[in-house]
């Protein structure tokens, strides 16, 4: 998947260089959908120039009035939000962000919420997130400027969805063995054991129900469960000689 269906959302942002800032911490993660909610004021040169390359996010970038328009038509939204709030809600560590945001954004607009600079999202903006994140900064400075947080949050989605594309490739690269050659397997480990007297012949249920569970949990690919299978023929020619 790319990365075309996550949203960064920035609330009645007051300084036109920190959206700027924000657009080029987005676009060297990967990012491009930038919503504005209610800015205080209108992308100037100052923002253009603090986006250095990244002037075609700014200039793609939605504004709306409300953070509900912002958010309509997305299925997953976080708010990043400090812990020490009242409002009780679910948060999620900024890892957990990253991979919950790229699994939804397979198939769904999803949208990450920054707030104002100096207090944030309110509760009833927050009311409106599934999820809130907050950065575990470091507790004696833990003051970070909009654009670091907007940088730390989209490395973990970057982050995400690198490792999801590593393992699609993988996926496509192994092949596994299908359910009928798992139970030859099983057959032939049965057979060899109980000729070398690891399993009883009138008691192997104990013995390969743990053996079954143990190559299920494991799911050998396809080769590695031949190299098992000629290991067994191995143990089957020494046994008859």
């Amino acid at each position: 998947m790319s990365l075309d269906n996550v949203r960064i959302v920035l609330v009645n942002t007051s300084h036109t260089g920190n959206i700027g800032s924000v657009a080029r911490a987005m676009k060297t993660m990967g990012l491009s959908k930038l919503y504005l909610v209610d800015p205080v004021n209108q992308i100037d040169s100052h923002a253009s120039a603090l986006a250095a390359g990244a002037t075609d996010v700014l200039g793609n970038a939605v504004e709306v009035a409300t953070l509900q328009e912002a958010i309509s038509d997305c299925s997953l939204v976080i708010g990043t939000s400090a812990r020490s709030r009242t409002l009780s809600w679910p948060m999620v560590e900024p890892r957990e962000c990253g991979e919950k945001l790229v699994s939804a954004a397979a198939d769904e607009q999803v949208a990450l919420v920054f707030g104002r600079e100096n207090s944030g999202l309110t509760n009833e903006e927050l009311q409106l997130c599934n999820y809130h994140v907050c950065i575990p900064a470091n507790p004696e400075y833990s003051s970070l400027n909009l654009a670091m947080a907007v940088q730390t949050l989209t490395y973990e989605v970057r982050m995400a969805h690198l490792n999801n594309q590593q393992l699609v490739a993988e996926e496509k690269d192994v092949e596994y063995p299908t359910s009928e050659q798992m139970e030859l397997f099983y057959e032939h480990l049965e057979k060899t054991f109980s000729e070398t007297g690891f399993v009883l012949k009138q008691h192997p249920g104990q013995v390969m129900t743990k053996l079954r569970r143990l190559f299920n949990r494991a799911r050998p690919e396809e080769q590695e469960l031949n190299i098992l299978r000629g290991m067994l023929t191995s143990i089957d020619k020494s046994i008859k000689k």
